[in-house]
């Protein structure tokens, strides 16, 4: 299942890490950044610049995972907050 970025930013990181897998960092501007764990796939690399709407990636089961899933987090700062105030 593909991943979509909820807005326009800058690939900040993509890497494989032990706890989350396979891991996607996007760089939204204004302190904003998203973070994307446990993917099969990044269909992005570094540097690239996303908008909206774009397929960044994949659902998978990496890293320290039960399941397929997708670990989403909304950082401001480098500090995970609500995501919900960004979800419509």
């Amino acid at each position: 299942r593909a991943i979509l970025a909820p807005a326009t930013g800058v690939v900040k990181e993509t890497a494989y890490k032990h706890d989350v897998g396979q891991m996607i960092q996007i760089d939204h501007g204004h302190g904003i950044s998203t973070f994307y764990g446990h993917l099969s796939k990044a269909a992005v690399r570094p540097g690239m610049t996303v908008r909206k709407g774009d397929r960044i990636g994949y659902v998978g089961n990496t890293g320290r995972s039960t399941g397929s899933h997708l670990h989403y987090a909304v950082l401001f700062n480098g500090v995970p907050v609500n995501p919900r105030k960004y979800l419509r």
